[in-house]
């Protein structure tokens, strides 16, 4: 079975630097149909004006992944990390007892687009941690390419969760991939750019679907698209 979830109906927040569209609850967007799917707790679809950002604040006891589409977002935490982040760059940050940070374009002259994901865990109290890897883009083009697991290896991005996170981009109605999903486990899919079809189902960017029951999800560019799937417990 598989719930779409439109782009159009997702949460918003607007302000003078920030255009924020949340496709579940998250701060003053509140759904209670649209609270998370499995441990999968945020998906927000952010454009951040140049030079502006987000000014240090805290979190505590969530997986927040931040996935840039289209230039370039600075990173600065209370456990010393400081990093640019960009196209083709998956960052974790296990906030874990407690960490602090901030996030800026950084550009003074460009916006920077980027999906900010956050991954309740399996546990709490973990210790804060960092983790940047980058995974080039012909290495995803025509491939499902997993990025990030709960498996600790230095190929992968480790969130503290039973969950896997995949990345596509499909340069033309001719490029499929596929991916099993075992027995007891679901799928969310979101479309980062373009338009891609899903088990015969046109997804445009912006859009999700929650896939349950289905042994098999199968996506193919209609014409092209970037995509991420979460394999989830």
């Amino acid at each position: 079975m598989i719930t779409v979830r439109k782009a159009e109906d997702r949460g918003t927040s607007r302000i003078g630097w920030l255009d924020s569209h949340h496709t579940f609850s998250f701060s003053d967007y509140h759904d209670p149909r649209h609270m998370g799917f499995r441990s999968l707790r945020v998906i927000n679809d952010d454009t951040v004006a140049a030079g502006a950002g987000f000014g240090t604040h805290g979190h505590r006891d969530m997986e927040i992944i931040t996935y840039v589409l289209d230039g370039a977002l600075a990173h600065s935490d209370s456990i010393g990390t400081g990093s640019v982040i960009r196209p083709g760059d998956v960052q974790k940050m296990s906030a874990g007892s407690g960490i602090r940070h901030s996030e800026f374009n950084h550009s003074q002259t460009d916006p920077v687009h980027f999906l900010q994901i956050w991954i309740i865990p399996d546990r709490a109290g973990v210790q804060p941690g960092y983790q940047q890897l980058n995974f080039p883009r012909e290495t995803k083009v025509g491939k499902l390419v997993l990025v990030a697991s709960n498996e600790k290896r230095e190929d992968l991005i480790h969130i503290e969760q039973d969950a896997k996170m995949y990345v596509t981009l499909l340069e033309s109605s001719e490029q499929t991939v596929s991916h099993t999903l075992a027995a007891g486990r679901h799928a969310w899919i979101h479309v980062a750019t373009g338009s891609v079809v899903v088990n015969g189902q046109t997804l445009r960017a912006g859009d999700g679907a929650a896939i349950t029951d289905e042994a098999t999800i199968e996506i193919s560019g209609s014409p092209a698209g970037e995509v991420i799937l979460f394999d989830l417990g």
